[in-house]
């Protein structure tokens, strides 16, 4: 389905003021969905008309909280549409965003096939990005306007936000999940952090400067995640396995154990074998 079409039902629906629940049914009626909602960008298609104005169009925006709430799209979705807009100046539509990340950001797992699970762990290295990107645009807005109490609380929220999400190992497990499988997506990470370093000079909060020094730490421990904090072995024959195992147990949380554990028996026994 063009995503054309998607954007008429939506202004259709928000001209005849259609209730959020009138709005999930006459979606599913006309716009039949595949194993999933994301292959027509509806939470981006949905996201874009809620935020084009200087503040975000409360009817739209109650479809897409509707749609996460009833899973009708998927949270890295959301995550995506989220980390996709630049409209940093726009402090009611970044607040109304952040407050739609609270919706579901204390519950991020990986239910799905291997491909949704990446393709969270993505969303949420975008969306650290976004947030990183966020706190530098409101550290400089500082130095240019000087101190400026909604300036300083919309930062504060974003950096409060970001601290949240990275006070979770899991979280950071999930990032760092991306940043191994794409290489390159951690250089946006770094540009991001050293913006926003270079302008923590201008919050003239000390403890809110502190605050966000200590944010920028938990993000930069991230590459570290998997580093040995001990000696290793003398014979380690598979120095992978530990990384193995935590990619497995943080991308599938509820799985069954006896696959997993069957694989690191067949390494055991390989490891034995080459050994002898």
């Amino acid at each position: 389905m063009k995503v054309v079409n998607l954007k008429q039902a939506i202004l259709q629906a928000w001209k005849e003021r259609w209730s959020d629940y009138q709005w999930a049914v006459n979606i599913k009626k006309n716009f039949p969905k595949g194993a999933t909602w994301d292959y027509i960008n509806f939470a981006e298609a949905l996201m874009e008309q809620a935020m084009i104005g200087p503040s975000p169009n409360p009817l739209i925006l109650s479809y897409l909280k509707y749609a996460i709430s009833s899973q009708m799209v998927s949270y890295s979705s959301v995550l995506t549409a989220i980390s996709k807009f630049d409209g940093f100046s726009r402090e009611l539509c970044v607040k109304s965003l952040l407050e739609i990340m609270d919706m579901f950001c204390h519950r991020l797992n990986c239910h799905g096939k291997a491909e949704e699970c990446i393709a969270l762990c993505r969303a949420l290295l975008g969306v650290v990005v976004w947030l990183l990107q966020g706190c530098a645009f409101y550290c400089e807005k500082l130095r240019e306007l000087g101190p400026s109490a909604s300036t300083e609380a919309i930062l504060r929220a974003c950096q409060e936000k970001l601290h949240s999400l990275m006070s979770s190992t899991k979280n950071k497990a999930l990032v760092h999940i991306s940043r191994l499988e794409d290489q390159g997506s951690w250089g946006n990470v770094e540009q991001a952090m050293n913006k926003v370093t270079d302008g923590l000079c201008n919050v003239p909060n000390q403890t809110h400067r502190t605050l966000i020094e200590e944010t920028l730490s938990l993000v930069k421990s991230i590459p570290q995640m998997l580093s040995v904090q001990c000696e290793p072995p003398a014979h380690a024959s598979f120095p992978s396995v530990h990384a193995f195992i935590m990619l497995e147990g943080t991308m599938n949380l509820t799985g069954e154990t006896q696959p997993l554990m069957e694989q690191l028996m067949m390494i055991k026994r390989m490891q034995v074998e080459m050994n002898f």
